[in-house]
This record gives structure tokens, C-alpha cells and sequence, in this order.
């Protein structure tokens, strides 16, 4: 316990538990990695009140329309707190948010960023921004700003919070979404990096109530807990934004849509981008669990449909396109290291298909869109 502040010697910001000095040295350590993501269009340098991204290109477009986005990692930030490794999780919320927007076919053109910390160490906030920074770097998105906040008395000494935005533009006649998907459509997965940063809280619930420690060896994985807990999200942006300009070219669109598979899971997330009176079956045999699923399911007795409404199994993204296309998005998705697989097909939705239970998703997340069936079982 520290010693009285001396009524005599006043009270000072640093003595309230903020370091002005720690954040400008947090702020010397982590330049050059953020100008590293800028490009012509980001004017004013590094520093400024405000991020300044010059808008002129958007004049050679017919109807330009903005999408925006903003998320954090969740709980994730535990994980990176109590193995003291910091510099993945900017992967995490840069995938997060990015992904959101190439979902509608927009191209992400810039990103800020926002750190709560309980004390700034210059060291560990420099290393969450530099994996901001190289996530962005792999997205194509200028991080135009950011801004660390010291919050002590509310958060712990070694506690942070993370969280990001970002601004895309999209053609208003190239919008993607349900008003594109049709009957007769094939559903694409995008094989996910592992957990990505959707339901670490019941993970760590999980290996708690185990009384797993993150240090632990796992066969299984190959690695340690903690190590497979921090495998970074995987960012599909540029993956998924070169696949609309391979396919739809030369006035054919036969891409329509995406799926971000984050909070709520497969199912659920897939159903927000499908019309109403139309459903997707998915076959589970098409793929294999990832091993951390189904150490998490095993360990924790967790059901099948909790999983699947809680993490992506495997699936990160998720592309629909016309019958015709499959093959080639297929072949392009792979050729670009994103492992990729038909899992699906949509057609007119069924009364019989309403009567499966926790197989059956209808609409999701406030969107009152189509529905999705979950068939089989996962292979292996």
C-alpha cells in the first residue's frame, strides 16, 4: 500500500494514476506501424485530433454509399491479459469489424481505434496497436486514428478494453444481400482460424470449471490452451472483396451474398442475409470440427446446439452464390489460402423443415429473414 499523499504537496494528475509521459512513449512506439497502413488518401500525417482520408475517388462512383461498423474482441481480452501476450488481438477487432462491411460488398477504407486501460504501459499498448496496424495492412484499410484512454480506479492496473470503426464505400447498384439471393443458390464455408472472438465466455467457463490452466499442453491441439485460445481471427476482407471482382464481372453478379459468423453462430448469422420464405440447408458431414470444438464440447459437457449457437465450428465466412459460380469461387477462395468447401444449398423453406427443433433457425438477431436447417452429422 502506497504512502498518504501529503495535503502540503497538492494532488497531481500522476498521482490521481495517470501517466501523461507512459502514453506519449505508447505513442512513439507504436507510429511507425500505423503509418505503415496509410496510403495517398490519408492526409495530415500521424497525431492529429482527427484522421483526415481524402474522399475524391468516391466521385467516380455513380451512387456511393457509405458502410460503417464498430465492435470490440470481448472476452478475449482475458486471455491475452493472463498470458501477457498482446500482440494478436489487434487481429481480433480488426477482423471483427472489417468483415462486417465486405459482408454488403464494401470495400473497408479506413479504420480508429479505442484502448481502456487501467495504466498505460507504453510496451503493451504499442504491441495491441501494431496488431491493429498488420491486420489492417492485410484488409487494405488505412487506421487513420486511434486514441488510448488510463482509467484507473476503474479498470485494473493490467486490464484493457479494446474496440475499433470503420468507414467502407460500396457501388449503390453493387450492394450485396438477401435481395440478391434466390433459390438454387450454393452456400460456400470459409474455414475460420479457430475461436476467432465470439463466446469466450463460455470458454473460459469451460476450462475453469475444468481447472485447465492456459499452460496446459493439449494433445489434441498441438499446442498449449492458452496458445489455441489466442490463435488471432482471420481476416477475409481482401479475400472476399477479390472474389466479388472475380465473379461478378462483365455485367454478371452470380456472388449475392455473405455471412460473418460471429456471435450467435453459424446458423443464425446466415439466416440475417437470407429473404424471407427462403432457407439454406447446411450438411455438417461437409466438414470436421476443429479440434478446440470439440475439446470445448467434450470438456464442458456442452450440448451440440449451445455450441452451435454460441461458436463458428470451423466457419468463419460464409459466401452464397449461384450453382453455376461454385466451383470457380471455390477454386479462387482456395487459391488464395482460404480453405474453402460447398456446405449447402438454398431453396423454398418448408413447413417440415419448422418442426426440427434446435436444427431450425428462423431469422436472427432483430432481422426477420430467412431460415436455416442444420442436417447430419460432422464428419470424423
Amino acid at each position: 500500500m502506497s504512502a498518504p499523499e501529503s495535503k502540503s504537496a497538492g494532488i497531481t494528475y500522476a498521482s490521481a494514476g495517470v501517466d501523461v509521459e507512459a502514453g506519449d512513449r505508447a505513442v512513439e512506439l507504436m507510429k511507425d506501424a500505423v503509418k505503415a497502413t496509410h496510403n495517398e488518401s490519408v492526409l495530415g500525417g500521424f497525431g492529429g485530433f482527427a484522421g483526415l482520408f481524402d474522399a475524391s475517388r468516391l466521385l467516380t462512383y455513380k451512387k456511393p454509399l457509405l458502410a460503417t461498423s464498430t465492435d470490440g474482441v470481448g472476452t478475449k481480452v482475458a486471455i491475452a491479459q493472463a498470458m501477457d501476450i498482446h500482440h494478436t488481438i489487434g487481429h481480433d477487432l480488426v477482423g471483427m469489424v472489417v468483415d462486417d462491411i465486405v459482408v454488403v460488398g464494401a470495400e473497408p477504407l479506413f479504420m480508429t481505434d479505442y484502448i481502456a486501460c487501467g495504466k498505460v504501459v507504453p510496451e503493451r499498448i504499442a504491441d495491441i496497436v501494431r496488431g491493429i496496424a498488420e491486420a489492417c495492412s492485410i484488409a487494405g484499410t488505412a487506421l487513420v486514428g486511434g486514441e488510448t484512454a488510463e482509467h484507473p480506479g476503474l479498470l485494473g492496473e493490467h486490464e484493457y478494453d479494446v474496440a475499433g470503426a470503420a468507414t467502407g464505400v460500396v457501388e449503390g447498384d453493387s450492394v450485396l444481400g438477401p435481395e440478391r439471393v434466390a433459390e438454387g443458390d450454393v452456400v460456400i464455408a470459409m474455414a475460420s482460424s479457430g475461436i476467432h472472438s465470439n463466446g469466450y465466455s463460455l470458454v473460459r467457463r469451460v476450462i475453469n470449471h475444468a481447472g485447465w490452466a492456459l499452460d496446459r499442453e493439449v494433445s489434441e491441439l498441438g499446442k498449449t490452451l492458452g496458445e489455441e485460445l489466442l490463435v488471432p481471427t482471420k481476416v477475409y476482407a481482401a479475400d472476399c472483396l477479390d472474389l466479388v471482382k472475380t465473379l461478378n464481372t462483365d455485367g454478371a453478379a452470380p456472388l449475392h451474398g455473405f455471412s460473418h459468423v460471429t456471435g450467435g453462430g453459424l446458423a443464425a448469422n446466415l439466416a440475417r442475409v437470407l429473404p424471407q420464405g427462403l432457407m439454406a440447408t447446411i450438411d455438417r458431414s461437409t466438414w470436421e470440427l476443429p479440434a478446440i470444438f470439440r475439446v470445448v464440447g467434450q470438456l464442458g459437457g456442452v450440448p451440440q446446439a449451445d455450441l452451435e449457437r454460441t461458436l463458428n465450428l470451423g466457419v468463419g465466412m460464409v459466401a452464397i452464390v449461384e450453382a453455376s459460380a461454385a466451383d470457380a469461387a471455390v477454386a479462387r477462395l482456395n487459391e488464395r489460402g482460404v480453405a474453402s468447401w460447398v456446405m449447402g444449398s438454398v431453396s423454398q423453406a418448408t413447413d417440415e423443415a419448422a418442426t426440427a427443433g434446435s436444427d431450425f433457425v428462423q431469422g436472427a438477431k432483430g432481422v426477420d429473414g430467412g431460415a436455416v436447417l442444420m442436417q447430419g452429422a460432422y464428419a470424423g
